[in-house]
């Protein structure tokens, strides 16, 4: 059975610094882990991207975006992504498992923060200067923190890694389309609960009641948590990871269309294609000679 190339954080850890992260400057991950990227790929572990300088497209489950300084990017397991850069690129980038974000915050999830967690929420945050530059100093911490030899170097580079990931929650939340502000707490960890069952259950089991069953909640209280949080049904979000999937395959797999209907649970190929085409508003066959035309 082939598979999309999930790529392991040790093939980026040169000599192991310390386990579960990496850090590097775009410059010289580009340089030195380039025959494992030069593809589109998974990662099997959170990254962070920052720009700041250069420019190019970076593509993330088949949404592009624009590359410019002040790009930031956040990437979790399991997502597809590729890009094409200028060779004038500069930046950041690290990576960090979620044995190694619970060394120090027990119980703690990364798919908390929102723009690690939902699958609806945008994966860029484009910076302005001084956002920018508050994110390089904390960068440059960061970096200096991993090549040493101090005490404690865990714990602060997991306070670094955190002042990160708050202080981007707050930039996006700027934008009130970015926001889970709107939803009482109560509904957000409900809707990230959901979400997590949805990715691990969304090939066997498509029905509301079947999550709702799993949270405790009526059908129609989960169909409020997802209209309050993401503005969608709950149908819509397990229907969306779905067709999410299919999009993957579909572009990285060397299978049939009924043998990639059947993997995501859906017996009747003729349905499989209704559902896609009134997700995507296309047809698989349409998708794949637009994207590998």
């Amino acid at each position: 059975m082939n598979s999309i190339s999930v790529l392991h954080i040790d093939l980026f850890q040169q000599g192991r610094n310390i386990p579960d992260f990496y850090f590097s400057t775009m410059r010289n991950h580009l340089a030195t882990s380039h025959r494992h990227i030069e593809k589109a790929h998974r990662h099997d572990f959170y990254a962070t991207i920052l720009f700041t300088g250069g420019s190019g497209t970076h593509e993330i489950d088949f949404l592009k975006y624009e590359v410019s300084a002040g790009s930031l990017f956040f990437m979790s397991p399991g997502q597809v992504h590729s890009w094409e850069l200028s060779e004038d690129i500069e930046g950041y980038i690290f990576f960090c498992s979620q044995d190694f974000y619970e060394m120090h915050y027990v119980n703690q999830k990364l798919r908390h923060f929102p723009f690690f967690g939902s699958v609806s929420f945008p994966r860029k945050l484009q910076l302005d200067a001084p956002e920018m530059e508050s994110t390089v100093h904390l960068m440059n911490a960061l970096q200096e923190e991993y090549h040493s030899q101090h005490l404690m170097k865990s714990g602060l580079m997991l306070s670094l890694m955190s002042q990160i990931f708050i202080r981007s929650t707050r930039y996006f939340s700027r934008d009130a389309g970015h926001s889970v502000s709107s939803a009482s707490l109560s509904y957000s960890k409900h809707y990230q609960e959901f979400e997590r069952l949805v990715e691990e259950h969304f090939t066997e089991e498509k029905s509301i009641a079947f999550y709702a069953a799993l949270l405790n909640i009526s059908p129609k209280h989960l169909n409020r948590i997802t209209q309050t949080v993401v503005r969608k049904t709950a149908t819509d979000v397990i229907t969306e990871r779905v067709i999410l999937e299919a999009r993957r395959m579909l572009m990285y797999l060397d299978e049939s269309l009924v043998e990639i209907a059947f993997r995501l649970g859906y017996e009747e190929y003729s349905y499989f294609v209704r559902v896609f085409r009134k997700t995507s508003g296309m047809t698989p066959t349409q998708f794949i000679k637009m994207y590998k035309s």
